[in-house]
């Protein structure tokens, strides 16, 4: 993206919150009033710097600090814009309040909140950014899910996956953040380990070394990964030799059969929009079922995107893993990816296919998850009553 462009918008988006903010609070606390403005001026600054702080700066580490403090800078505006937006909306009300039913909403009511709710909106703001930085950069959670299948065989029931995805080993998270990811999905001793894509975000020559913990994970069938659209903005072809090399099974459309007492076909797409990066690279659950052997109990499908569902449900298989949507990540996101997705996170049900899409283990863009904690995913399959 144009420099010049980036810069006009992110000093407008930053204007409109100091001319409905700044005023206000001055009324309240004028000393507050001009930190504020600062900080708006600050970030204005450094916020595109999450964008091109890498094409800017000369030096690596002079790159990454410059994209810290600009993703930073972009989560914390995030909440100052949403909160601005929400204040102005509940204002008008009052003030529509005040104008036609004085004797519910005063005028003298109305100045005063328009007073005490400007200073909220750098508190609410301050605040939620903190939490939500916290909640980015600990360790995930471990989220355990029992999933009905029907027809289950005796064999397969208790069969645990580990599932992780959209960590986006980059720019803010490496090496130490996916040892600790490792480390917790080791302690489950599942019986296989599912990476659902967006693993980075960024080249081989780059990310290699911190993406290298991988080659540690254990499991009785081992490792199985698919490709996520961040994949292909990174260099899909490297990403999947890379991983290859570490041990990590790639499944490109295809699937392998896992002998767990029991035969259990495990199946891997490519990313949904896959094909725009390289056509040979289309997802095709069917194509991914081809060949798979008739007296499997269990068909699973690994797929990054939720809305390959119904292809899978079409293709016969009977519990789909996903990610992708990161469960919204901060609010307010998380009440828009229904738009873009058919689910936004957890278990849910399409024709005769379970379909679990994780909120994801690490994070995208600002260091910051609020009401979509990320999450290590243990899933067990169990006999359907």
């Amino acid at each position: 993206m144009s420099i010049v462009p980036l810069y006009l918008l992110s000093f407008l988006l930053h204007a409109f919150v100091g001319w409905r903010i700044v005023p206000a609070l001055d009324t309240l606390a004028p000393d507050a009033a001009i930190a504020l403005a600062l900080l708006l001026g600050v970030s204005a600054v450094l916020m595109p710097m999450s964008l091109i702080g890498q094409r800017l700066a000369r030096g690596r580490s002079t790159a990454e600090v410059l994209t810290w403090v600009g993703l930073l800078c972009m989560g914390l505006f995030s909440s100052l814009f949403v909160l601005t937006l929400l204040r102005e909306m509940a204002l008008f009300a009052a003030w529509g309040l005040s104008s036609f039913a004085p004797e519910l909403v005063s005028v003298a009511a109305w100045e005063e909140a328009h007073a005490w709710s400007a200073a909220a909106v750098p508190v609410l703001g301050l605040a939620a950014t903190s939490i939500g930085f916290l909640n980015a950069r600990r360790t995930a959670a471990v989220v355990r899910v029992d999933v009905p299948i029907t027809g289950l065989p005796e064999a397969l029931h208790g069969f645990t996956v580990a599932q992780i995805s959209d960590i986006h080993v980059g720019p803010t998270i490496k090496r130490g953040y996916l040892q600790s990811i490792v480390r917790k999905v080791n302690a489950l001793d599942a019986d296989m380990v599912a990476i659902t894509g967006d693993l980075v975000d960024g080249k081989v020559a780059e990310l290699a070394p911190h993406v290298a913990p991988l080659s540690k994970l254990s499991s009785t069938h081992g490792t199985y990964f698919v490709t996520g659209n961040h994949e292909y903005y990174s260099g899909a072809h490297a990403w999947v030799a890379e991983l290859e090399r570490l041990g990590v099974n790639v499944l490109m459309n295809e699937h392998v059969v896992l002998q767990h007492g029991a035969p259990l076909v495990l199946a891997g797409v490519a990313d949904y929009g896959a094909h725009h990066f390289d056509p040979s690279h289309r997802s095709d659950p069917a194509a991914a079922m081809l060949g798979a052997p008739s007296d499997a109990g269990m068909h699973l499908l690994l797929a990054h995107q939720p809305r390959s569902a119904q292809a899978a449900a079409e293709a016969g298989f009977q519990l789909q893993l996903s990610g992708h949507t990161h469960g919204g990540q901060f609010w307010p996101w998380n009440h828009f990816v229904r738009f873009q997705q058919p689910f936004t996170a957890g278990l849910h049900k399409l024709q005769d296919l379970w379909v679990y899409t994780s909120r994801g283990t690490g994070y995208w863009g600002p260091p910051n998850r609020l009401g979509a904690p990320s999450e290590i995913t243990h899933l067990r399959l169990v006999k359907a009553d």
